[in-house]
């Protein structure tokens, strides 16, 4: 019967809370972050003293924890104060001003939206907000429209703290004037995990994800060791479950070397997904630029207008820089167009990207 006894039976898993490895997961102790959770805590301050908080911009590459953190610290207020609204918008999801607002009555409760129109709106969010206070957080900020909703809430909004989330630190001097001087945020880098850290984040994970003893040490080690090349927790997180699912394909209460290796070599499918989160005009035009690669940018333009596209030229062009700034696509400037020099165009190979290693 040895043989058998590494089996799993039809009612066991390798799991034990496999909601662990979902990338919003939210641990007990965020490790390795307390010195930025310690800063966003300290903006956050001066509201609890019932004075008006300070703003912070927050930037990094993707995958490093900046969401999560401040998430983390969003909930701690919650715990520990029945005064203070804590308001998370992610901004690829909500673009404009009437969408984020919408977003803002939701998480206050306030279900009366239909047919308001946008200044209505923030009449509603201003008399609530302001019986108490708010931190609001608008994560991928660079994703955002349009930016009238963050003069408004600057402006009218008595207690507050703004923070803004990004990958770019170049993005913030993007923003107009009158918002700027307004915001005159703090900056707040989150720097890639180094390898100790990002070891220790994965073997958090596999201690509430999987049951006891399923990942041997040289597993873990190729896991850890991947996920600190991509410098991505998400792709390290993808790793883990795809393994589990590996072993569990072959009833196997062990993780092997063998079952990590195919999960990375996943990894491109994976960064594949993120395309689908993209809004359908950006899909459109990823779709439009890999049957044009190499074209200039006024006449992919002039195609995509052909095939339905609704966006102005200027529209157009911010979403062709978020695409380049997200790796979707590669930009080059020629000689060439009305000022001397124009655009061109090309998809970018994903998965060449993600198995450089």
């Amino acid at each position: 019967m040895g043989i058998f006894k590494d089996m799993l039976k039809s009612d066991e898993s390798v799991f034990k809370v496999s909601e662990a490895l979902d990338y919003a997961y939210m641990p007990k102790l965020m490790k390795y972050r307390e010195g930025e959770q310690e800063q966003m805590a300290s903006c956050i301050k001066p509201i609890i003293q019932k004075r008006n908080g300070r703003n912070l911009f927050i930037y990094g590459q993707p995958g490093i924890g900046k969401t999560l953190a401040c998430r983390k610290v969003l909930e701690d207020l919650q715990e520990d104060s029945d005064d203070i609204i804590p308001i998370y918008i992610n901004c690829w999801q909500k673009n404009t001003t009437y969408k984020i607002l919408i977003g803002i009555c939701e998480q206050l409760g306030y279900r009366l939206t239909h047919n308001k129109k946008t200044d209505e709106l923030f009449k509603v969010v201003k008399s609530m907000i302001n019986k108490m206070s708010a931190v609001f957080v608008f994560d991928e900020a660079d994703k955002l429209e349009d930016f009238d909703f963050l003069y408004s809430i600057l402006e009218e909004i008595y207690r507050k703290s703004v923070f803004l989330i990004t990958n770019e630190k170049s993005w913030i001097s993007t923003l107009e004037d009158r918002i700027k001087s307004r915001l005159m945020p703090e900056a707040l880098e989150f720097r890639p995990y180094n390898g100790n850290e990002t070891d220790g984040i994965i073997r958090e994970r596999i201690k509430y994800a999987f049951q006891e003893n399923v990942w041997p040490e040289e597993a873990i080690e190729i896991a850890a060791e991947k996920t600190f090349q991509l410098q991505d927790i998400r792709s390290g997180l993808f790793i883990l479950r795809e393994a589990g699912n590996n072993a569990e394909d072959r009833a196997s209460r062990k993780i092997n070397l063998e079952d990590v290796k195919k999960a990375i070599e996943k990894l491109p499918e994976f960064s594949s997904k993120k395309q689908e989160e993209l809004d359908d005009d950006k899909k459109f035009i990823i779709e439009t630029i890999k049957n044009n690669n190499g074209k200039k940018i006024g006449d992919l333009y002039r195609i995509y207008k052909e095939k339905g596209g609704e966006a102005v030229y200027k529209t157009f062009q911010r979403k062709i820089a978020a695409l380049e700034k997200e790796g979707f696509i590669s930009t080059e400037k020629i000689a060439g167009g009305k000022e001397g020099k124009t655009t061109i165009i090309n998809t970018k190979d994903i998965t060449k990207k993600l198995t450089e290693f």
